[in-house]
């Protein structure tokens, strides 16, 4: 699978999570870890969870792709998968802005998602 494939399926799980404000970042030609950012907020600190739960299971089941490492926990209100080329972060709301990853990676291309 593509790390273009694999960031747009994990869109479209957070998605299907009810995530809000999904993004993903092209960061090819701008990184040297990585490949894309998967950027998407929760509501709730359950929400986190269960949105990076069904990003690991639904890769897992469908695709048979596991991450390198999870991080972080829904109290600390960011989670974050490692699937090497793509890195998914979930960040409860009020926190996302505080972290600004669109910011910080301001220069890279925004990959065009379907609607969830």
């Amino acid at each position: 699978m593509t790390a273009e494939k694999l960031a747009t399926l994990c869109a479209e799980i957070a998605g299907n999570k009810k995530a809000e404000n999904t993004i993903a970042l092209d960061l090819r030609g701008i990184s040297s870890f990585t490949d894309f950012f998967v950027i998407c907020s929760g509501t709730s600190e359950p929400h986190l969870k269960a949105i990076a739960n069904e990003i690991q299971e639904k890769l897992k089941q469908d695709h048979n792709v596991r991450p390198q490492a999870v991080d972080g926990f829904p109290m600390s209100q960011w989670i974050v998968i490692d699937y090497t080329d793509v890195i998914v972060h979930i960040f409860h709301e009020n926190k996302r802005g505080y972290y600004s990853l669109e910011d910080l990676w301001s220069d890279a291309p925004r990959l065009k998602l379907p609607e969830s």
